[in-house]
């Protein structure tokens, strides 16, 4: 899956146009190498997320295409993130 709709769909970003953007800039890595919005992720891999001074780190659970707003934490698995990164995905 694109890594731009995978934020999306996992909704550790809500917007796939805000995740376009964060890839784009450079603030997406994938298991430690920035990250293209096309790039291609995959189960077990390790995203991070830099917000300005906020950083999240995740891995990657599940892959599928679909899943119910109420079901998106279970794509992935919080391995560290600032409160206000919590915050923001509420």
């Amino acid at each position: 899956m694109r890594l731009d709709k995978y934020l999306k769909v996992s909704r550790i970003i809500k917007r796939r146009t805000v995740a376009n953007e964060a890839c784009s800039g450079g603030r997406v890595t994938v298991n430690g190498k920035i990250a293209k919005p096309g790039a291609e992720v995959r189960e077990g891999d390790i995203l991070t997320i830099r917000f300005g001074e906020h950083t999240g780190m995740y891995e990657i659970l599940s892959t599928a295409e679909t899943v119910r707003k109420e079901q998106a934490d279970q794509k992935y698995r919080i391995i560290n993130e600032d409160d206000s990164m919590a915050k923001e995905r509420s």
